[in-house]
């Protein structure tokens, strides 16, 4: 499970109250009905590709499967989704990968900073075995993985001062998800690493508790972060992409029908969202821009530089790691 804050009563006694009027895979006169909750707002194209995956799966199934999508954490944060996932109690959720290095050790890897020499090496490590690899491997803890969604490259944004080299970040407290990747990430440039949840980013930057954080340019317009943040610099350090899971109690109890139905409306809603993304980072830049955003596009060798302090720990701390660092980079 989880490894993480266990031990708080209200958040386990709320899990159960989200958990006892959810039933998560009905079958009422013959229509399988699944649940997919994420925390995303209406307007992010990830959201809209989960819409369309509802749409292809009633559509493949003739009406005989359903996904209901719950956006905007009406059941839950991202942490609960997953949990909720591992009881069976909610069918699907839209994960970032990052989140899920709790439960499979090999995913943290996509987390690791410029990992992937361009789009396209990306998408053919993710579209080849290593991707089938990393997709299954959370499977013993309940979570199979059905593709993934891009999301895009994530680059600092700051309250008070552009992000330019390294140096620049030394000193500031930059949010960070609940993950150890991202954490080492920030300490190689110098930074100080403090998670947040994403929805509470937004009064944490009002209130200085941290002076940036770091996203793509989609997240970073649809919650508004631009309003407190005018300092964008597409260093472009990782390109963590999202995982679309679904609940293996869930999953054991469909027909092989039903499987084949869900996987192809997974797959075809992975490559819409990939158009709809690119078509978002274009809208988003137009945003940011009329907003008074000053946005820069730094060196990143000082960056890549940096960010081998990572890989040289890793060597040592984790050399099964580092040898898929290696064939990644070979691939």
């Amino acid at each position: 499970m989880w490894k993480a804050k266990w031990n708080k009563p209200l958040h386990y006694l709320g899990l159960l109250f989200v958990a006892a009027f959810l039933i998560s895979c009905s079958k009422p006169g013959g229509v399988r009905v699944l649940k997919l909750g994420h925390g995303l707002d209406t307007s992010h194209p990830v959201h809209e590709a989960m819409l369309y995956l509802a749409e292809k799966a009633k559509e493949k199934s003739e009406g005989k499967m359903i996904v209901q999508v719950y956006p905007n954490q009406q059941l839950g944060t991202e942490r609960e989704l997953v949990e909720l996932l591992q009881i069976g109690s909610l069918s699907m959720t839209k994960v970032s990968t990052a989140a899920m290095e709790g439960f499979a050790p090999e995913i943290k890897i996509l987390g690791q900073p410029y990992l992937f020499r361009d789009d396209a090496h990306q998408a053919r490590v993710l579209e080849g075995p290593i991707g089938e690899q990393l997709l299954a491997a959370g499977e013993k803890y309940w979570l199979k993985g059905l593709c993934f969604y891009d999301a895009g490259k994530r680059s600092f944004y700051t309250k008070n001062t552009p992000v330019e080299k390294p140096e620049d970040i030394q000193g500031l407290k930059i949010r960070v998800m609940e993950s150890p990747t991202a954490v080492n990430m920030v300490q190689s440039f110098g930074g100080s690493p403090t998670p947040v949840s994403f929805g509470e980013l937004y009064t944490a930057l009002q209130q200085g508790i941290v002076d940036g954080a770091e996203n793509n340019p989609p997240s970073l317009v649809t919650s508004r972060h631009y309003e407190v943040c005018k300092y964008y610099s597409l260093n472009e350090h990782t390109a963590i992409p999202d995982m679309m899971i679904v609940s293996t109690k869930v999953w054991d109890i469909l027909s092989e029908q039903e499987r084949a139905w869900l996987q192809d409306a997974a797959d075809e809603s992975a490559v819409y969202q990939y158009k709809l993304w690119e078509e978002s980072v274009a809208e988003s830049m137009r945003i940011l821009d009329e907003a008074g955003v000053q946005v820069s596009y730094p060196d990143k060798e000082p960056f890549r530089k940096e960010a081998e302090k990572v890989y040289e720990l890793m060597k040592t701390a984790d050399p099964e790691m580092y040898a898929l660092v290696q064939e990644i980079r070979n691939y």
